[in-house]
């Protein structure tokens, strides 16, 4: 019966994975498909890379699509932080029921609502007071890091939550400024923290739709638009070298990413196995009473 369970549980974790990557794999092999037509193969080229290099469409919407992300990313990360970092330090304050049921609100608010939301308040801002003038990239930056703040809060929250608040009294009683303290002992300790939230927040707002679609402009055009735009005219294997493109380059920082933390990893072990060596005590130096 054990035998037979766990056949069937590697027959499961088989399809799952074949569900979910079996359809990149598609779109990686069909990327270099000499035929126009996403789904007959003809035989192998580099035809729709070289198209892709020439479309001025495309580079353009990735060339918007990367510069919002990494500018919604930071501001994300810079905002975020310090409402995590409030959450986590001062814990009962004068409305701190609201302002966390505030933070939390847009991770289960639908986009939708938050995109029509927002897109209201810009028109009737600029009617009133004439900024902004028009949708583009502010308005989508703005809608973006209200997107990403509430994932970086919660994380820096819960990693402040699990730190050692000894170091930081320890810090204070040796006469250390409170901001001081921040940038020497609670900076470093939640960097971790800080960079997922900046890779999610970047993730996030590479790959929205909603938001950008109610706040984008005509010359203000994220490649998710474009690539949705281009599939209702039906399936083009230029899309298909877009998505491999884009699949090798997280391919290529994931892989990196773990090197580095294996890399670390060792490092940390081998000093850790260096200090307890050193700590050891040495049989030849205890001295033998008569």
């Amino acid at each position: 019966m054990s035998g037979l369970g766990t056949w069937l549980g590697r027959g499961f974790l088989t399809l799952l994975f074949l569900f979910f990557y079996l359809p990149i794999a598609s779109v990686v092999f069909y990327s270099f498909n000499a035929s126009a037509l996403a789904s007959e193969w003809t035989g192998f080229s580099f035809h729709w890379y070289a198209k892709l290099i020439q479309d001025d469409e495309l580079l353009d919407a990735c060339r918007i699509s990367i510069t919002l992300a990494t500018a919604s990313a930071c501001s994300a990360v810079l905002v975020g932080a310090w409402i995590g970092y409030v959450l986590a330090t001062y814990r009962r304050f004068a409305g701190s029921g609201l302002f966390s049921a505030m933070v939390n609100a847009p991770l289960v608010l639908p986009e939708v609502i938050s995109g029509i939301s927002l897109l209201l308040l810009f028109v009737s801002l600029e009617q009133s007071l004439g900024w902004p003038q028009g949708r583009g990239m502010v308005t989508m930056w703005i809608g973006h890091t209200m997107l990403c703040v509430s994932y970086v809060a919660i994380t820096v929250q819960a990693r402040l939550a699990s730190m050692d608040r000894s170091l930081t009294e320890a810090a204070r009683d040796l006469g250390a400024a409170p901001l001081r303290v921040f940038f020497d002992i609670t900076l470093p300790l939640i960097a971790p923290s800080l960079f997922a939230g900046w890779v999610l927040s970047f993730t996030i707002s590479l790959d929205d739709v909603i938001m950008s679609a109610f706040l984008s402009g005509p010359d203000t055009t994220t490649l998710p638009l474009v690539l949705l735009s281009r599939m209702r005219l039906g399936l083009n294997p230029e899309i298909n070298a877009v998505g491999t493109l884009i699949i090798a380059v997280i391919s290529v920082g994931v892989v990196g990413n773990s090197w580095y933390l294996m890399h670390r990893e060792r490092a940390q072990a081998r000093l850790l196995a260096q200090a307890a060596q050193a700590r050891s005590p040495r049989a030849a130096q205890v001295p033998v009473s008569a």
